[in-house]
């Protein structure tokens, strides 16, 4: 077994589609449109074959909350294979004016990673 994707409802279809092919070289498929449903998505895939789907509807309420601090999925973790490439990813997302939630460090249980929001607050872990 495996996970097949990870979905997240966006309120910019758009923008969060490049910013995972820009930050994180995904492959994008086509456009999917339900006008009926008023439903968008694209399936974003990674070399690996991991996908993630973005899903925008405009009836989909946005969370009170801070994502990552409740209940229910709290981030997704994208290996980038090596310290240097998360160190390197990090500071070219900073410099671009995305917010880093963690900084580059070696985690208690050995992990080195950063944490850094995407366009709409997701808490991204970039790993080794």
């Amino acid at each position: 077994m495996r996970i097949e994707h990870v979905a997240i409802w966006t309120d910019d279809l758009e923008k969060m589609r490049n910013f995972y092919q820009t930050y994180f070289n995904m492959k994008c498929g086509d456009k999917y449109e339900n006008i009926i449903k008023g439903f968008s998505s694209y399936s974003l895939s990674f070399e690996s074959g991991a996908r993630i789907e973005i899903m925008e509807r405009k009836d989909i309420l946005n969370g009170s909350e801070e994502k990552g601090d409740v209940s229910g999925l709290t981030h997704i973790a994208i290996s980038v294979g090596e310290k240097d490439i998360v160190d390197k990813l990090t500071e070219r997302l900073r410099l671009d004016g995305f917010e880093i939630f963690g900084e580059p460090r070696t985690t208690g249980d050995g992990h080195y990673e950063s944490i850094i929001l995407d366009p709409e607050g997701n808490h991204i872990e970039i790993m080794e």
